[in-house]
């Protein structure tokens, strides 16, 4: 009975370490998941400004959570709005890994279509 106990306990520290890891890939997935869902909402901000007549950037920044606008960058062209991002990053050697990219584009006013 006694070895029973022990051998849990052993068992339960040696597995520790794995759930851990376990559980913060599942974090850092969801946090680039919830990441890319921002820069979409971001992105169609901006081009839906653009077909309204006003700034891009602006729409697009203010679409936003402001924790999320820090490491936030909009580009626009003609009709489309390009936004990138960087997801929080809970492991310290994927901050500079990983990226998000979402694109959006509206028939720019005066023009008829879409635009690249």
């Amino acid at each position: 009975m006694i070895g029973e106990r022990g051998q849990a306990a052993v068992e339960l520290v040696a597995g520790l370490p794995a759930l851990l890891l376990v559980g913060l890939v599942v974090m850092q997935l969801l946090a680039v998941g919830y990441t890319a869902v921002l820069a979409g909402d971001a992105a169609e901000a901006g081009a839906l400004a653009i077909a309204r007549g006003g700034p891009p950037e602006v729409a697009a920044r203010a679409a936003i959570p402001g924790w999320a606008r820090g490491g936030m960058q909009v580009r626009h062209a003609i009709g489309a709005v390009h936004v990138q991002m960087r997801p929080p990053h809970l492991v310290p050697w994927t901050g500079s890994l990983l990226r998000i990219h979402a694109p959006a584009a509206v028939a720019a006013p005066g023009r008829i279509g879409l635009l690249p």
